[in-house]
């Protein structure tokens, strides 16, 4: 994808791994050394990325890669079995920008793809990536689809030249083992197996990528098709337009990419009168307007344009359910400023934080099933459209939130002095 040539954002990124009923008795220190490691080393080699240049789409797919390459994840080459003792894998990835968008660059005009039911490609974090980006408007073999699934995509993936594994290259003794005591209906001693893994990625122009994959559940059903690849269940990227009042109301601007919001506008109308025509507003004087300021205030309008994008992790078909994802989006969009939730931090707390959308979509199986269970990160980005000139770097809001035993996951964050610290954690505390 292209790039603006200013740089606006410091860059930022957030990785996880899976999500579920993950113990601190049944997670011993070799274990979890395995996985710090490779999540740390995953961390560095994608924000040396982003720092040098790269775009947030490519920087995700390069992460999402290298975890589809590590057995000790549920994706590419530690994937899961069905029941029939196959695997079959899905994967997904979706851009949006803190600036304008560019209707020329294919991403933008797309903007998401997920591919499923794949068996031998190597990186179907790739293939998602291709899907999204070719359109079909020129002769890339492409299409508009937002979804491809099985034979036809591996098809189309040997004609853009990705790479094929044969079915041994996925096979590992662990997932098998599972798999197999699945069937016994033997207990798990360490429930990892539900969790897609994913990167959030901010980029210096402020270009967000979501990108995610998974083997999906351990003994699903062939043909079962998760949130993983399903735009607004398992992953989701939206930016959109507020016009912001002197007054500190807000209203939403309607269009292709920007939201509409009745609260937002009467608030919004109501603090430009006050601001502007305070004469008027006394002249009128009825009980709507009596908690409004009216001393003269400079009359001024400015717009802000928000960003976000986010992948959950967990039991795919509680987040379906809900459409997690667009959920957590929607709640923050259209609630209106000065509502709840009006972060990303509180929408995705109110979707996957204990007590949470997907906790209570399980209803009376919470606990017993694993449905219910997981987590999501996700990345919230804002500009001042019409502000003054700002020569200072943002910075976006890493975020996340689960509602179970632990939720893998790695993230760049400052401190109070401004020094980049590197954070990997399971649970809500640290591992001791």
């Amino acid at each position: 994808m292209t790039a603006p040539a200013l740089a606006t954002f410091k860059p930022t990124l957030i990785i996880h791994g899976g999500a579920g009923n993950i113990q601190r008795s049944k997670l011993p220190p070799d274990l979890y050394a395995s996985y710090h490691a490779s999540l740390q080393s995953y961390l560095r080699s994608t924000h040396a990325l982003l720092r040098n240049g790269t775009t947030a789409i490519d920087a995700a797919v390069h992460a999402v890669s290298l975890l589809e390459d590590d057995p000790l994840f549920n994706c590419g080459r530690g994937s899961v079995f069905t029941t029939a003792g196959t695997i079959e894998m899905e994967a997904s990835i979706m851009v949006t920008s803190v600036q304008a968008p560019n209707e020329s660059d294919p991403g933008a005009i797309k903007r998401g793809a997920g591919v499923m039911g794949i068996r031998n490609v190597r990186h179907p974090i790739r293939l998602a990536r291709e899907s999204l980006l070719r359109t079909g408007v020129t002769a890339d073999g492409g299409s508009m689809h937002s979804q491809l699934a099985g034979p036809h995509v591996e098809s189309l993936a040997r004609d853009w030249g990705l790479e094929f594994k044969p079915d041994e290259w996925f096979w590992t003794r662990k997932r098998w083992d599972e798999h197999q005591r699945g069937l016994r209906g033997e207990e798990e001693p360490l429930f990892l197996s539900q969790g897609t893994v994913g990167c959030v990625c901010l980029d210096q122009w402020g270009g967000l990528a979501v990108a995610t994959s998974t083997g999906g559940l351990t003994n699903k059903l062939p043909g079962r098709i998760g949130d993983t690849p399903t735009l607004g269940a398992g992953f989701w990227a939206e930016a959109w337009d507020e016009l912001l009042s002197g007054g500190g109301g807000g209203v939403g601007v309607s269009g292709p990419d920007a939201s509409f919001s009745v609260r937002g506008l009467l608030q919004g109308a109501q603090s430009w009168m006050a601001d502007c025509m305070p004469q008027l507003v006394r002249e009128l004087g009825p009980p709507a307007y009596s908690s409004l300021s009216l001393v003269g205030r400079p009359c001024s309008i400015g717009s802000t344009r928000r960003a976000i994008a986010v992948s959950g992790t967990g039991n795919g078909d509680s987040f379906l359910r809900v459409a997690a994802a667009r959920t957590a989006a929607a709640m923050m969009r259209f609630s209106g400023p000065g509502y709840y939730p009006s972060t990303l931090a509180d929408a995705v707390s109110a979707v996957a934080g204990p007590g949470g959308e997907l906790q209570r979509s399980a209803g009376s199986r919470w606990l017993e099933t694993g449905e219910g269970e997981g987590g999501i990160i996700g990345i919230e980005a804002e500009l001042a459209v019409n502000g003054a000139l700002d020569v200072k770097l943002h910075r976006g809001k890493v975020v996340f939130d689960f509602n179970c035993g632990g939720m893998w996951r790695a993230w760049v964050e400052e401190d109070d002095s401004g020094k980049e610290v590197e954070r990997i954690m399971v649970f809500r505390e640290d591992y001791q």
